[in-house]
């Protein structure tokens, strides 16, 4: 099916036809349909097409980092924390995790990141107010007895599919060009398109796109506790990522992606050196999720060994009632 044709679903429509690519909202207010967000793509059909198609050898790698990593997170963010304790006199052991999703491997949820609001809206005169996905409010997300965009509806259908990987980490070392993952180096578009040329690989509706870019090998192989310290302390860090620009938001949707992950800290180039914000569509608008700091050296390793950039994807966030993001718990099947 074409996009936009014969489908009563608002992600089929074309980018450019949207009549307002940032706030493409389905479903009602507090509903299922609003809670997946871009995920009700991933129908039992689609699903049922990608592994049929993807699962050949049974060859399985995951993407979870350490939880103990970034051992230095930024912006305030506490390591992770773990407590092994004894249970019944030291007969058993229980463990106590303490820990901010943010820090590690995550799945950016639905709560996560807001957007200022659609122009005509009433605006404060120092700072316009904000919303997000579907319209949900701030004040809804820190009263805990609502639970409305929350992680549970992603755990409880998982995050299943097609997944494909973009190794521009190791296309960049094959054309000399050099960065710190830690700059705002830009993962450009059409880097993304001549090496999904170059690998042969063509995209289909309901894909998890992967971009490795190098973060976890450079912090754990390259970089120094002192560096890690300079970087946790940084009150304007920057991170590389993918280009933040109209262009990429319209490859994004007409590609028809269900979700997005790389191994870097905030998915496009942060601070964005381009002309949007990605997170205010992709997260905000579209309720499509953002995977950040997946370990994807194995699974690189495996897409070079087997010359295949494919595989099928199965991903089940913690089922928190109300929780803004979430460890992966991730596995590629090859």
């Amino acid at each position: 099916m074409t996009a936009g044709e014969d489908s009563s679903s608002p992600f089929d429509i074309p980018f450019d036809h949207l009549p307002n690519p940032r706030q493409v909202w389905p479903g009602k207010p507090g509903s299922h349909e609003e809670g997946l967000g871009k995920l009700a793509i991933l129908t039992p059909e689609v699903v049922a097409k990608a592994a049929a198609s993807e699962i050949r050898t049974g060859r399985r790698v995951t993407m979870g980092w350490d939880l103990t990593k970034l051992d230095y997170p930024n912006l305030n963010r506490q390591p992770c924390e773990h407590q092994i304790v004894p249970l019944l006199g030291g007969i058993a052991f229980d463990d106590i995790y303490k820990m901010n999703p943010q820090q590690s491997s995550q799945w950016d949820g639905l709560r996560h990141f807001s957007q200022p609001v659609i122009p005509g809206k009433t605006e404060t005169e120092t700072e316009p107010e904000r919303l997000f996905y579907g319209g949900t409010t701030a004040q809804e997300i820190v009263d805990r007895k609502n639970d409305r965009i929350g992680m549970q509806y992603w755990a409880k259908e998982g995050i299943a599919g097609r997944g494909i990987l973009i190794d521009y980490a190791t296309w960049a070392s094959k054309n000399n060009i050099s960065y710190s993952t830690f700059s705002t180096h830009q993962v450009r578009l059409s880097d993304i398109h001549q090496i999904a040329q170059e690998n042969h690989i063509t995209f289909q509706r309901g894909d998890i796109l992967f971009v490795r870019v190098g973060v976890t090998k450079e912090w754990d192989t390259q970089m120094t506790d002192t560096q890690k310290q300079a970087y946790s302390e940084n009150p304007s860090p920057e991170h590389a990522g993918v280009e933040a620009s109209t262009e990429v938001l319209r490859w994004l949707w007409d590609s028809g992606f269900a979700a997005i992950a790389s191994d870097t800290v905030s998915w496009e180039v942060y601070p964005p050196q381009g002309d949007v914000f990605l997170h205010e569509y992709v997260l905000a608008g579209w309720g499509m999720p953002i995977g950040e700091l997946f370990d994807l050296e194995a699974l690189a390793r495996t897409c070079q060994e087997l010359q295949r950039w494919s595989f099928f994807v199965a991903s089940v966030p913690l089922n928190m009632p109300g929780g803004v993001s979430s460890p992966p718990n991730i596995m590629a099947i090859f």
